[in-house]
C-alpha cells in the first residue's frame, strides 16, 4: 500500500529581499492528512513560506524545490507548468478574507468552482446546478448559508473567513493553506474558524497549513508546530514540547505577548 503524496515538501527552499533573507534553506515536508501550525515572531517568514507553497512568491534560484501533491511547482527559482494544477488543489485562505466585497456571498463561493469551468460560463453567472448546490451544501456546512444572498462587504469578519473556507470547499481542494486567517477576528469568532479547519481535517482527511501569531491557538488545535525565526525552521515538533525555554527562544523574553488569550 503506497502512502498519499505529501500535502506539501518543502527543500533547501531560500527566498530573498534585497539584503534580507525571508527564507534562508528551509525545508519542510507536511502530510496530505496534517494540521500544521506555522509560528513565528513578524518577518520570520512564515507567510513568504505559505505564499511561496501556492506558487504566489517565487523562490530564489538554486538548488530550491517545493511539491504540492507529489507535483513540483517551483524549481531554479521558477513556477514549474504544473504549479496551476497543483494550486487547484490548494484552498488558500487570507487574513483578510479576499471575497469581492460587491458580489454575494453565494457568487463568492461559487467563484471555487471556477478552475474547473470554461470561464464564460463564471463571467455570466451560468453555474452548473451541482455546483450551486455544492456551494450551498458547504455555506451551510460552515454556518453561514443564511447570508447566501447578502453582499461580501456587509458580512462580519468572522462570516466572511467562514465563506472563503466554503469557497475552498467548492473548489474541491484537498489541502488547505491558511495565512493568519484569525488575526483580524475576535476570540469567538476565531474559535469558530480554527474548529471548522479541525474539523476539516479530522472529518475530511485534509491537510492544513496554518500561520497564527496566537500561540495558544496553536497549541490547542494543532499536534504538529513548525517555528521560524529569521527565515529559518528553529522548532518543528510536537506542540505538547512547547515548553517556555523553547518559546524564549522563538520569541524573546516577552513571549508572553504571543499569546492571545491571557490578554483578552
Amino acid at each position: 500500500m503506497t502512502s498519499s503524496p505529501a500535502l506539501a515538501s518543502v527543500r533547501d527552499v531560500s527566498k530573498t529581499f534585497g539584503s534580507r533573507k525571508a527564507l534562508d534553506g528551509v525545508s519542510l515536508e507536511v502530510a496530505a492528512g496534517e494540521m500544521v501550525a506555522l509560528i513565528g515572531p513578524s518577518g520570520s517568514g512564515k507567510s513568504t513560506l505559505l505564499r511561496s507553497i501556492t506558487g504566489l512568491q517565487t523562490i530564489d534560484a538554486g538548488a530550491g524545490v517545493i511539491e504540492v501533491f507529489g507535483e513540483a511547482v517551483q524549481k531554479n527559482g521558477r513556477l514549474t507548468g504544473q504549479a496551476r494544477a497543483a494550486r487547484r488543489r490548494v484552498g488558500m485562505i487570507f487574513q483578510q478574507f479576499n471575497l469581492v466585497g460587491r458580489l454575494s456571498l453565494f457568487t463568492n463561493v461559487m467563484l471555487g468552482a471556477l478552475g474547473r469551468l470554461p470561464a464564460w460560463r463564471g463571467l455570466l453567472g451560468q453555474w452548473p446546478g451541482e455546483d450551486r448546490r455544492r456551494a450551498m451544501a458547504a455555506l451551510h456546512r460552515v454556518g453561514v448559508s443564511d447570508y447566501a444572498a447578502q453582499r461580501a462587504n456587509t458580512l462580519s469578519g468572522g462570516q466572511q473567513q467562514r465563506g472563503a473556507i466554503a469557497r475552498a470547499l467548492v473548489q474541491g481542494a484537498r489541502g488547505i493553506v491558511a495565512d493568519e486567517p484569525v488575526a483580524s477576528l475576535d476570540p469567538v469568532s476565531a474559535r469558530r474558524v480554527m474548529e471548522l479547519l479541525v474539523e476539516l481535517n479530522r472529518r475530511d482527511g485534509l491537510g492544513v497549513i496554518v500561520t497564527l501569531h496566537q500561540v495558544d491557538y496553536a497549541l490547542r488545535y494543532c499536534d504538529r508546530v513548525v517555528a521560524l525565526k529569521a527565515g529559518k525552521v528553529v522548532y518543528d515538533g510536537p506542540s505538547t514540547r512547547l515548553d517556555t525555554r523553547i518559546l524564549i527562544d522563538i520569541y524573546g523574553p516577552e513571549y508572553e505577548d504571543a499569546f492571545w488569550e491571557t490578554k483578552s
